[in-house]
């Protein structure tokens, strides 16, 4: 399965991790420079949920992300998962 909140639909984003050299300048040195960028991943904090819905009386396994469970906290099972289509 891909890598993907159920909820939330957040997704691996790509970013860049900024390599820097030289001393900084209240150390004495000419200061900062960025010698080059380097592509990485940003993956979401997603974990497999089994989730109880009261409403119909049953579990609902889902892979969601921290944000995605705090929205689940927040407004309710029935009401999340059926505004995500998943019920």
């Amino acid at each position: 399965m891909a890598r993907v909140c159920s909820i939330r639909g957040s997704k691996v984003r790509v970013g860049r991790k900024i390599h820097r050299s030289g001393l900084a300048k209240k150390k004495g040195g000419i200061g900062r420079h960025v010698t080059k960028t380097v592509k990485r991943k940003v993956s979401p904090n997603l974990q497999s949920k089994r989730v109880w819905v009261p409403e119909l009386s049953k579990y609902v396994k889902i892979k969601v992300s921290a944000k995605g469970i705090k929205t689940i906290n927040k407004n309710g099972a029935y009401a999340t998962l059926k505004k995500a289509g998943l019920i």
